[in-house]
């Protein structure tokens, strides 16, 4: 992907980070994916009381795509209130592998981009492979 397509995805991003309801960690992420048809779905973290319940903004991202009928992912564009940017957590990279395992992904905060690769992020990843 070229830098203006990964300018609208940032946007995109910031953009649902606004939606964000995080009234526990304060911790306000937004998170835009594009698929290989070029469309792109976004979501944003919701907490919860009870903790486990909260979604990541990539998981909601990645829910949307998938209740579209989406399946081919090429980029992951991440936006946080952090004061550094922050790769997905563990359990995002789990599920965003399942799909799509060379996922580019930047992640933007503050002033700062950083630029990783979803499989160097979960080397060895457990796949349906590893399945009966």
């Amino acid at each position: 992907m070229d830098d203006d397509a990964w300018d609208g995805l940032k946007r995109a991003a910031m953009n649902a980070r606004a939606h964000a309801y995080a009234p526990y960690s304060g911790f306000t992420v937004g998170a835009a994916l594009q698929t290989k048809s070029g469309a792109v779905f976004t979501g944003c973290n919701v907490e919860n009381a009870s903790y486990g319940a909260t979604i990541c903004a990539e998981r909601a991202a990645l829910a949307a795509a998938v209740s579209a009928g989406e399946r081919e992912l090429v980029a992951l564009a991440i936006a946080s209130g952090a004061k550094s940017p922050t790769p997905p957590c563990g359990i995002c990279r789990q599920s965003l592998i399942e799909l799509a395992p060379s996922l580019s992904i930047r992640s933007y905060a503050g002033n700062g981009c950083v630029e990783y690769d979803l499989a160097s992020l979960l080397p060895d990843a457990f796949d349906r492979d590893q399945l009966d």
